[in-house]
């Protein structure tokens, strides 16, 4: 479900830089640990059913969802 909820919100947000915090507030309640690695496990496993070039991470900022219909996109 929470995996569900991270795909969710990334389409909500194409093409946009979403921080690890956000993705934290959204799928969590406030007393959630923020030094947690689940983001990082729930991007992964995304990753694996989906396929690598999925999402893409922004190191420093935050993680992206590609659209893979733009030009230039494999």
């Amino acid at each position: 479900a929470q995996e569900y909820k991270l795909l969710s919100y990334l389409l909500h947000h194409k093409g946009k830089v979403v921080s690890r915090t956000e993705l934290i507030e959204h799928i969590y309640d406030q007393d959630f640990d923020r030094d947690s690695n689940t983001i990082e496990v729930f991007v992964t496993r995304i990753r694996k059913k989906l396929g690598p070039d999925v999402i893409t991470t922004i190191r420093g900022l935050g993680y992206s969802l590609d659209d893979p219909a733009l030009p230039g996109r494999g």
